[in-house]
């Protein structure tokens, strides 16, 4: 028998997406058709919540104007259907700032904001340049907190710092500290999203509100079905999906860049045109593509249209 959990807060939804952002084959040029055509299939496939340029939209290598340019045409192609979040955060204030601002001023519903990443500043600077980014427009902000990347984690005292701030509302976890977080969310109430797919049942079990996810683009509505099977108290069916998932979470998260597995796996599935990226980001080479090819193959929501694959008992 199982029972029912009380379903957390969940300010930005539950099943999100850090969608990649799609380029003309040259990469020269945003592909916003394509943006539009994936956004739309993602919503109606079960996401509730798109990230647009953060890492995996390719942040690093996108101006401004293209960041905005991907924002709008998202935000035109769902409207009201999903929550859209743009990423603004970088390792200069002033610069996450204006960008915060100017991303406000399209309509959207909040700002994931990362740990301000090389600089290594001190918790005393991520403070103020988080709260400066808050304070700059009305919208909710998603921390997202990935040592990995940032070189520098938030630490406990910190989040209980940036939890009081009024337009705060929650946290991507990519550390993966999952005590620290049970410790966190029980204290100040701050709402957490995985940030990491191989742990997005074991934080869902905790008491996460949701995901934030680069696999669920290929295999959105498998996703849908993880969050429900938690929410319902079904942890035999939520293990049998997340071992489902876990050969193309393997194969999009373990053997290369994350946007590029993504893209060459939505190629593959038939939702972008081709797996375009920017360097110094290089495409998938032929063995891993085929190895991905497999691992989609597996998987009934992330096989190409032509695959015959049953569900998972």
């Amino acid at each position: 028998m199982t029972t029912p959990q009380t379903a957390p807060s969940r300010p930005f939804g539950a099943n999100g997406v850090a969608m990649v952002t799609p380029f003309t084959a040259d990469g020269d040029r945003l592909d916003l058709d394509a943006a539009q055509s994936l956004a739309a299939h993602l919503v109606d496939a079960g996401v509730d919540q798109l990230v647009v340029s953060g890492t995996t939209g390719e942040s690093p290598t996108t101006s401004d104007d293209e960041k905005l340019a991907v924002l709008e045409a998202v935000r035109d192609a769902v409207g009201d259907r999903a929550v859209i979040l743009a990423g603004v955060g970088t390792n200069d204030t002033r610069h996450s700032i204006e960008l915060a601002r100017r991303s406000a001023a399209l309509g959207i519903d909040g700002l994931l904001v990362v740990t301000p990443y090389y600089s290594k500043p001190s918790q005393e600077g991520i403070v103020a340049h988080t709260v400066a980014i808050a304070d700059a427009t009305e919208l909710p902000v998603m921390l997202y907190d990935i040592p990995g990347r940032s070189g520098v984690p938030l630490q406990a005292d910190t989040i209980r710092r940036l939890a009081d701030h009024e337009r705060i509302a929650a946290l991507k976890d990519a550390k993966g500290d999952l005590q620290q977080a049970s410790l966190l969310m029980a204290e100040t109430g701050l709402p957490y999203y995985s940030g990491e797919d191989a742990l997005n049942l074991p934080w869902l079990a905790i008491g996460a509100a949701g995901i934030v996810s680069v696999v669920g683009q290929t295999a959105p509505a498998l996703e849908s079905e993880l969050i429900a099977a938690v929410d319902a108290g079904d942890l035999s069916r939520a293990r049998a999906v997340h071992t489902a998932l876990a050969p193309v979470v393997e194969a999009i998260m373990g053997r290369m860049p994350g946007v590029v597995a993504a893209k060459t796996a939505l190629s593959i599935q038939g939702h972008l045109p081709h797996a375009a990226v920017r360097g110094p980001l290089a495409p998938a080479d032929p063995a891993q593509t085929r190895a991905l090819a497999e691992a989609l193959e597996r998987i009934p929501d992330a096989a190409p249209t032509t695959s015959t694959s049953r569900r998972p008992a």
